[in-house]
């Protein structure tokens, strides 16, 4: 089975500097670039929480890039 898909496992919430979440297995090292944002919960849990903190999926820098463009209709 994937660690993953693991309904009854323990897991974390992971962000990285792009402000990508991520749900990891507690028992994996955490991943070079990637820190902790809510630590030890059940997987239904870390969903809610990726779900109700990560609502633009774009990338950091995106988002940044595109804020910095001109406007195209003007």
């Amino acid at each position: 089975m994937n660690p993953f898909d693991d309904e009854h496992g323990t897991f974390k919430v992971l962000i990285n500097a792009e402000g990508q979440y991520s749900l990891w297995p507690s028992f994996a090292e955490v991943p070079q670039g990637w820190e902790v944002r809510l630590s030890d919960s059940g997987r239904a849990r870390c969903q809610a929480y990726i779900e109700e903190h990560w609502t633009d999926l774009r990338p950091a820098s995106l988002i940044a890039a595109m804020a910095a463009a001109p406007d195209p209709r003007s």
